[in-house]
């Protein structure tokens, strides 16, 4: 079974002059732990998780101890703060692959290409999910 048939397509994408202010409001509205950053040309060029973002907001952001400095933080651009050294997947790749290549990487999610197009991501959970499912079956 290869990561395809698990990955998620519907992906949510800032580009790289998106704010954090952006980040926070897409994770606030939506239940994911990746942003997925584009280029000028659409093309993949960084990731931002929920702990990325949340390591650089002061926690006093939208209560009544929120700062100016706190507000200024929101308009910083996620370029700023993305990973940019990403490992990403072709469609072909294997489930069981793909379970070592998240060990091997130290990584939560997988973006996965087709030719350099970016067409999906896949998590960590997503992972857990067919291990459970497999386990299941066993059982």
């Amino acid at each position: 079974m290869n990561i395809s048939s698990i990955m998620s397509t519907k992906l949510i994408t800032l580009t790289i002059d998106s704010t954090l202010g952006d980040a926070k409001d897409i994770f606030e509205k939506h239940t994911i732990h990746h942003i997925l950053i584009l280029d000028d040309d659409k093309q993949l060029s960084g990731l931002i998780t929920d702990r990325d973002l949340y390591k650089h907001l002061s926690p006093t952001i939208g209560t009544a101890k929120e700062s100016h400095d706190d507000l200024a933080m929101l308009k910083k651009k996620v370029h700023q703060i993305m990973t940019r050294d990403i490992v990403a997947a072709p469609t072909t790749l294997a489930i069981k692959d793909a379970i070592v290549w998240f060990d091997d990487n130290h990584i939560s999610c997988l973006p996965v290409i087709n030719e350099k197009q970016l067409v999906g991501i896949i998590s960590w959970r997503d992972i857990v999910k067919v291990l459970a499912q497999v386990h299941r079956q066993n059982s």
